[in-house]
């Protein structure tokens, strides 16, 4: 059934009150950060400099710039200036030119590609898509699920279908932030996203305990007899009232179901057996999913049975691969080779799944096509590879040592400048920041280059 389709406007006023919401309470979180103490005036450089990355991670900008301006000179300038920058980017008030003056100044460096992140997210929340589709394509990690989202949303808004993208990037509800949400709205406003769609981003999230991407979700589907909130914090008011009628109703029973058998996964069984008459199939199989992924947290016997009663009703990803363990836990190898072969390709590529698919069609017998998946996991030298290696017959051995690097090899990273900023960091006790810049001078070494970068 395809999404009512609600006044667009109003759908918004009732999303951009949930996103007021979760911004009063982080602001009234973030008040105490700016009361933030100011280094005296006999602190060392290096204290002033840990005051300054704590100002910009609070998002005071007046502590940020005065800190800032207390450190001429200072051997990592780059920081200095991006925690001066960071906070008035996160207001929205640096200038576009601030912004460029920055990256072009330290272009090359990790930080550069740290504000390059900051700066989208920025870009996304206020819908500057120009600039957005500008500069996206220059982000080099490409690592923040938040800012792959923004830019499936710029494409959809200029009617780019990307709902399967947007189905295989929306998994992990505790990276959504805002720019997930509204692509959410998005896909569901312009039809790209169906009422099931929006309700299984619902359900995940509720499966993570994530009540802010439920409900800013909410606001598009249905109403039902209590808000997506209330039955994620009262599951059992809702279950005691039972599903009722209609498509809302049964999903908040749904989730409800699942909230419950976090706890009790017996009693939460015992609510669905008497309300499944009430339900369609297809409902009852995903309210067998919420109860069976709790079981499986809790490694309980009967798990093996709800996920059977679960059919194929689709799930997270997550739940996916807890299928797989309680299926492999009672010998079920039908249900592993079933559910991994259902996974989306990313993660059915996974050396896990990989492996275990591989071990599900040789006890069906296709041993052609198991050995094919154990050959192209055993070069890999991890667990699971030295398990495909056994399967393939042939014996786990240390590979040979590599030739040292030389004394000129290594001399040219002695030199390097993010490694130098790497060890200063960690001379700090900042490891975030001593991993991030060791991290991005490896990212394009080959293994001999690696070598003489560890020695």
């Amino acid at each position: 059934m395809r999404l009512k389709n609600y006044l667009f406007d109003k759908t918004l006023r009732r999303l951009a009150a949930s996103l007021a919401l979760a911004a009063g309470a982080a602001l009234c979180l973030a008040a105490p950060a700016q009361a933030q103490k100011r280094p005296g005036p006999d602190a060392s450089a290096d204290e002033v400099f840990v005051a300054l990355r704590a100002a910009a991670a609070s998002d005071n900008v007046a502590l940020a710039q005065e800190l800032a301006a207390r450190l001429p000179g200072y051997d990592l300038a780059s920081y200095v200036d991006y925690y001066r920058l960071k906070p008035r980017v996160r207001d929205y008030s640096a200038s576009e030119q601030e912004v460029r003056d920055f990256m072009n100044r330290y272009e090359g460096q990790a930080i550069v590609d740290r504000l390059r992140n900051d700066w989208l997210l920025a870009l996304g929340k206020t819908g500057n898509w120009a600039l957005f589709d500008e500069q996206y394509p220059k982000f080099v990690l490409d690592d923040d699920t938040q800012v792959k989202c923004f830019a499936l949303n710029s494409r959809a808004l200029k009617g780019a279908n990307v709902a399967d993208e947007a189905r295989a990037l929306l998994v992990t509800p505790k990276d959504f932030g805002q720019g997930c949400s509204d692509l959410i709205a998005t896909l569901a406003q312009n039809g790209q996203f169906s009422q099931a769609d929006v309700w299984f981003q619902i359900r995940q999230a509720a499966e993570n305990n994530n009540t802010t991407v439920a409900r800013r979700a909410s606001v598009l589907v249905d109403n039902g007899m209590a808000s997506v909130p209330q039955v994620m914090d009262k599951p059992a008011l809702m279950l005691a009232k039972g599903p009722g009628t209609g498509a809302a109703n049964h999903q908040l029973y749904i989730i409800a179901l699942g909230r419950i058998a976090k706890s009790n996964p017996g009693q939460a069984a015992t609510y669905l057996n008497g309300a499944a008459r009430q339900m369609t199939t297809q409902e009852v199989a995903l309210a067998w999913a919420q109860i069976a992924l709790a079981a499986s947290y809790k490694l309980a016997p009967e798990a093996a049975d709800y996920w059977r009663r679960a059919q194929d009703a689709p799930l997270s990803q997550d739940a996916m691969q807890w299928k797989v363990r309680m299926a492999l836990r009672a010998g079920d190898w039908k249900t592993v080779r079933r559910t991994i072969e259902g996974m989306p390709v990313g993660l059915r590529n996974d050396i896990t799944w990989v492996y275990w698919l591989g071990r599900a069609l040789r006890e069906d017998g296709q041993n052609d096509a198991a050995r094919r998946l154990f050959e192209s996991i055993a070069g890999n030298f991890s667990f699971y590879g030295q398990l495909a290696l056994e399967e393939l017959g042939q014996k786990i051995s240390v590979p040979p040592g590599p030739v040292p690097p030389g004394a000129g090899e290594v001399a040219v990273y002695s030199q390097n400048a993010g490694f130098k900023r790497s060890l200063r960091f960690y001379q700090l006790n900042l490891r975030f920041e001593a991993i991030r810049e060791w991290n991005w001078e490896l990212r394009n070494m080959t293994d001999r280059q690696l070598l003489a970068a560890a020695a």
